[in-house]
């Protein structure tokens, strides 16, 4: 049986710190799928597709990494795709007590799920995606904080022009 692990989340951007997390669990699992939540009641910067295209850009040299939409309970679309693992991100003390309730709960649903927590690397322990949209629409710069594609679709959103030094 292929091991399959799914890495769920709203993804509004994904940063780089997401990145980090889903090629480094590329490293430890043959097949990531990127779960993108789909969820009516939740106003997002980037549509559920924007953001799938976005994630498959960044990712279309691994093929390893898959990113689709999902909504509903986590562990039905688990079973419905062959994963028992979940990649969490954790990036603080804080994120914890709400992420071991959600991996409880999971394994309380399908006692087959297991939950793997992981760390981003040290550069990217503060980033979220709230604190990239934030920072971008002050004016701040997320160079370094999220994919080029995530800057350049930002921009557009934004109807900001890209005020970089020219990279030659």
């Amino acid at each position: 049986m292929e091991r399959v692990a799914i890495y769920p989340g709203s993804f509004d951007p994904i940063t780089n710190g997401h990145v980090d997390i889903i090629l480094r669990g590329a490293k430890l699992f043959p097949r990531i799928i990127v779960a993108v939540l789909e969820n009516p009641k939740k106003e997002t910067l980037f549509a559920t597709d924007e953001r799938i295209e976005i994630i498959r850009e960044i990712f279309r040299d691994q093929a390893g990494i898959q990113a689709v939409h999902f909504h509903g309970l986590l562990v039905r679309f688990a079973e419905e795709n062959g994963a028992r693992i979940v990649i969490r991100g954790l990036r603080a003390v804080s994120d914890f007590e709400y992420e071991f309730q959600m991996a409880l709960m999971n394994q309380t649903l399908d006692p087959k799920i297991e939950t793997l927590f992981m760390t981003p690397s040290s550069p990217f322990t503060f980033l979220s995606s709230s604190l990239v949209k934030e920072v971008f629409g002050l004016g701040g710069e997320i160079g370094g904080l999220v994919p080029p594609v995530v800057e350049r679709r930002l921009r557009e959103k934004f109807h900001r022009p890209d005020t970089s030094p020219i990279k030659e």
